[in-house]
């Protein structure tokens, strides 16, 4: 679910417009907040919500007393899908091929974005005005959830690496979806024919907050937060807003982009999310997941979490430097006023880059443009997690069958197993010290990574695309083979395998959308048809029907 609010702007700080595609659909759901529950799902008319969906939905769509929200406040959550859902109308294998990794579509949860506005109004009987909808329904209602359904009707599906116009309320939405070929860092250069609007609507993608803004009162813990996310370890952000919230576990999980965050992870959360019992039960671990919560009530629920970070309203000191706040034993985690601070005993296994935290404080005395700051912290933390991932790619890539032991007579050869130990020995010669200057324990956060859902996922996805190529491979040799010359002194059973066999592979192939020389399967398809007319007729029409 991709709810879509507001009229837009040249900047991006509004949080609805972090949607990274409209690949589901954009649901409308209507809300009674006297009742406290979600009342229809307006559109689109062929998408159901469950009850527990509609009901998770609300809770998460309305700021808890504790948020203090007056006037107008935007953040995003997500939240699980009921199992047994539809599949999507979109094809999301073809996307998910140009995509990268972070910003690939999944079927397990949905996203929300919120335009919450309470403004007092004596004459309502909760003494406040509340609508969770966007500026432009206060003036125009109903019918202009209506257009903005209509203008989304029209929307082109989207492509990786096409910069795309979206018109919608009479503003015209620039929208360039990055590319897995696009170099991470490196500003993107336009395609031939591209249409692209003198001043445009800019919409960035869910992973380009400021970051500087929400990592200002943690900077000097920015690599301890980095080993955090990379390890993929239970996190609970107590933000004293649903925006400080969710913004900031968004900048979280993208501080380890390009690497796909693997785990789960809720912007904002309360105690009515229907897996607040599964979140907080005692009787076993922390699951590996970030929250992010604004209600007071947690402090004591998450006690038994590793890792808790307690933030406050941002203070400036001497000098117009931010407070920063300080690392804390848990066993001070006990009072509903407790003081923000990092409550952990984790101990990062890299050393801090000081001259990163003095040239981010320097601009903060010369007041750097935020936007800048927030540019080289990205840039810093980009540099930080390709000189992790590189030698894991460099090992990966010698796991790689040689092209050569591909032929077409056999079936294509397996990529070889990954060996722990085996890619530990190469660090000493090609490990990260090559890209990065930090020094400190990098075997023991390999280690380490190697037991995070983020390395299942990693290796899951480089393992699938390795295997795609070998598959790839193997009808490209088919098709070079001299197909014909075999079949002269073969059975007709035999023939007959090879056509079964060959369908298969390729119609394997049009489904996963694999990429290979141009006309491979064109050629195959002419050598099955030219095979199958020197069959006898009876034969030919039981093949033709299967």
């Amino acid at each position: 679910m991709n709810p879509l609010y507001g009229s837009g702007s040249p900047r991006h700080e509004e949080p609805w417009a972090r949607f990274s595609s409209w690949l589901e659909c954009v649901c409308v759901v209507t809300f009674d907040l006297e009742l406290g529950q979600a009342i229809e799902l307006v559109y689109p008319q062929d998408v159901k919500l469950t009850e527990k969906e509609k009901t998770s939905i609300c809770y998460l769509s309305f700021p808890d007393s504790y948020s203090g929200c007056i006037g107008d406040t935007q953040f995003s959550f997500r939240l699980r899908q009921s199992v047994g859902r539809r599949a999507s109308r979109f094809r999301e294998d073809v996307y998910n091929r140009e995509a990268p990794p972070t910003l690939q579509t999944e079927a397990s949860h949905f996203f929300g974005y919120v335009y919450f506005r309470q403004v007092k109004d004596v004459s309502v009987k909760r003494g406040y005005f509340q609508k969770i909808v966007a500026p432009e329904f206060f003036e125009k209602l109903e019918p202009c959830l209506e257009a903005v359904c209509n203008g989304i009707d029209q929307w082109p599906p989207p492509v990786p690496g096409l910069t795309l116009n979206l018109p919608v309320m009479g503003v015209v939405l620039q929208v360039r979806i990055p590319s897995k070929t696009d170099k991470p860092g490196s500003p993107v250069r336009q395609a031939a024919g591209e249409n692209l609007l003198q001043t445009p609507t800019l919409l960035p993608t869910i992973h380009e907050l400021d970051l500087f803004k929400c990592f200002q009162s943690v900077l000097i813990h920015l690599q301890m937060f980095w080993e955090l996310m990379l390890l993929g370890e239970p996190v609970v952000v107590i933000a004293p807003s649903p925006a400080v919230s969710s913004e900031t576990v968004l900048a979280l999980i993208s501080s380890i982009s390009p690497l796909k965050f693997c785990c789960d992870f809720r912007p904002y959360f309360t105690i009515h999310d229907n897996e607040f019992r599964e979140f907080t039960t005692r009787t076993q671990a922390p699951p590996n997941v970030v929250l992010g919560v604004t209600n007071p009530f947690f402090i004591k629920t998450f006690q038994n979490w590793p890792h808790v970070v307690r933030l406050g309203e941002i203070k400036m000191a001497a000098g117009d430097l931010p407070k920063q706040v300080k690392v804390k034993k848990l066993s001070k985690l006990k009072t509903l006023d407790t003081k923000p601070g990092i409550y952990t005993a984790f101990k990062t296994f890299l050393h801090k880059d000081k001259i990163l935290i003095k040239r981010l404080l320097k601009g903060i005395q010369r007041k750097r443009p935020s936007e800048v700051q927030s540019a080289i912290l990205r840039r810093h933390l980009l540099e930080l997690t390709q000189s992790f991932i590189i030698p894991l790619e460099r090992y990966m890539a010698s796991l790689m069958p040689l092209q050569r032991s591909v032929t077409p007579w056999k079936t294509p050869p397996q990529v070889r197993p990954f060996s722990q130990d085996e890619f530990m020995s190469t660090l000493d010669h090609a490990g990260p010290q090559l890209t990065s200057v930090l020094k400190g324990d990098w075997m023991g956060l390999y280690r380490k990574f190697f037991r995070s859902p983020n390395f299942d996922g990693w290796y899951r996805h480089r393992h699938k695309e390795m295997t795609q190529k070998l598959e790839s491979l193997h009808l490209e040799v088919i098709c070079d083979a001299e197909l014909m010359s075999w079949t002269k002194d073969k059975s007709e059973v035999e023939i007959v395998d090879l056509i079964q066999k060959l369908r298969e592979k390729m119609n394997k192939a049009r489904r996963q959308q694999l990429q290979m020389k141009d006309g491979v399967l064109e050629k195959l398809d002419a050598f099955i048809n030219s095979i199958m007319s020197s069959l006898p007729e009876d034969l030919q029409t039981v093949l033709s029907t299967r």
